[in-house]
């Protein structure tokens, strides 16, 4: 397994589906600030949380990748586009799974529309992401 390979994946990864994030509203979906969705987390400073939600989601798109490398190191799957959008939608179920576990945990909720339309933001951006992590993970490899 190239453990720089997929950081470099993980952060182009991450950066990409953070970039089609904040151009969601542009394609006809809700707003997704998970920067400062998860920076609100740790901070009440509207001035710092963007910053720490910002370090936040860009380490878990690089633990995650790893977490990707892994799985193909050990035989499931290869680093493919196909492979790569597979294992971003799954990993966009667990989001979704996970969000309302998440939202009542957070000591400052955001508010904003959630339903369908937001379910299928995530699906989208973590697919982007799986399939990004994939093909530049397989440049390293």
């Amino acid at each position: 397994m190239n453990l720089v390979g997929a950081i470099v994946a993980g952060l182009v990864g991450t950066a990409v589906m953070t970039v089609l994030m904040y151009m969601a509203p542009a394609m006809g979906l809700p707003k997704m600030d998970v920067m400062g969705m998860l920076g609100s987390m740790f901070t009440e400073r509207p001035e710092s949380a963007r910053g720490i939600g910002a370090l936040a989601h860009f380490l878990m798109g690089a633990i995650f990748a790893l977490v990707y490398a892994g799985l193909w190191n050990a035989g499931l799957g290869t680093p493919t586009a196909g492979w790569g959008i597979l294992y971003g939608l799954v990993h966009g179920v667990i989001a979704i799974l996970v969000m309302p576990m998440m939202m009542r945990m957070h000591p400052r909720p955001p508010h904003g529309p959630a339903g369908p339309a937001t379910a299928m933001g995530q699906l989208l951006g973590h697919a982007v992401y799986g399939l990004v992590v994939a093909l530049v993970y397989a440049a390293y490899v």
